[in-house]
């Protein structure tokens, strides 16, 4: 029999297929949009100016300074944009950073926002925002910073580079193992998050040898969908309170940082999520979950320590206090050694053994 459980839907519009950036004009008239700005980093500026283009005489101008982990600063800049050029929407082109960008203006001025994802962050599902300040990444969840409408594309996908596909995908699939064992966790989410799991598992190591293989691509943006509404749905836990430690305090890279640090913290929570462990590893086909999550990495050629993506071993000490303070809820109580350990392992890129910390 199933126990009591809660299951609070997303409101979102998903556009999903092959050439659908096609349809961006009708989904901004939707939404009543007559003056969109349209968001980017600097190395997506010419695939923001394509999206310009089939926006036409609705685009107000493109804003090319979104940044990893979404600092204050950068939202303040666009948002003088937006008061200039009296912008009544905004279309994020991109990846986590951008889309993070639309959500931190739409947290301050109600805006309506089409997202158009090329990597598989997922943040265009969720209702959460994570912004940085004074070197301190504040995560909140509300739903004003959900984008009304997504539009999948696959064939926007097929210039990401091998090793960030790698990266993402894995970060994608850290949102569907932390939904397995979040407080909030439903059987509907719990589907969701074993599927996608799978789908990205087997769609990754296609990508990395073929990054042309439109099948793959499909699959693994499907598999990101699927993770990013598992995460918005449901809590956060221990592995991306560390993800955001690491990369608000000490400016890690988002997705490598998720890449390294998950199967650590799945081996961490392993005593505590039995049954979400055992879904884990089965979507990878693996005997154990943590120890499969780290050889996906390894096949996909991925990052595989934290010294290998900038992390100082002199800051451990500060990382592991920084995580002990206003924890998340966890399935395994956060112990200040164990924390130490699994910091100390995900330093030197260990691989993680099948009994936990």
């Amino acid at each position: 029999m199933l126990e009591h459980f809660v299951f609070d839907g997303l409101p979102m519009r998903v556009v999903f297929g092959d050439g659908t950036l096609s349809e961006l004009p009708i989904e901004v008239e939707r939404l009543g949009c007559r003056r969109v700005l349209v968001l980017c980093t600097p190395e997506q500026r010419d695939q923001a100016a394509m999206v310009s283009e089939r926006l036409g005489a609705r685009a107000a101008g493109i804003f090319d300074q979104a940044t990893m982990h979404t600092p204050v600063t950068v939202t303040e800049a666009a948002l003088a944009v937006v008061r200039e050029h009296d912008v009544d929407g905004v279309v994020s082109v991109g990846g986590g950073s951008t889309t993070g960008l639309g959500k931190a203006i739409a947290l301050r001025t109600d805006l309506p926002q089409v997202a158009i994802p090329t990597t598989y962050a997922g943040s265009e599902m969720t209702p959460i925002l994570g912004e940085t300040k004074d070197g301190e990444k504040i995560t909140q969840r509300t739903r004003k910073v959900l984008p009304e409408t997504t539009i999948y594309d696959i064939s926007l996908t097929l210039t990401l580079p091998p090793s960030i596909s790698a990266t993402s995908g894995m970060n994608a699939i850290a949102h569907a193992v932390e939904a397995l064992y979040a407080e909030e966790r439903n059987p509907i989410i719990s589907l969701m998050a074993e599927a996608a799991i799978g789908a990205l598992a087997r769609a990754l190591p296609v990508i990395v040898a073929d990054p042309q293989d439109r099948e793959a691509r499909g699959e693994a943006l499907y598999g990101a969908w699927l993770c990013g509404v598992a995460l918005g749905s449901v809590g956060m836990a221990l592995h991306h309170k560390l993800c955001h430690v690491l990369g608000g305090s000490f400016d890690l890279p988002h997705a490598p940082t998720h890449t390294v640090i998950l199967p650590h913290a799945v081996a961490y929570n392993a005593p505590g999520a039995p049954e979400a462990m055992a879904r884990v590893a089965r979507a990878l086909g693996a005997e154990d979950a943590a120890t499969g999550l780290y050889d996906l990495a390894v096949r996909l050629n991925a990052p595989l320590s934290l010294s290998a993506i900038g992390m100082k071993e002199a800051d451990l000490e500060r990382a592991v206090t920084l995580a002990a303070a206003r924890p998340y809820p966890n399935p395994r109580p956060l112990e200040a050694e164990a924390l130490r350990r699994l910091l100390q392992n995900a330093y030197i890129g260990r691989r993680p053994e099948m009994e936990a910390l």
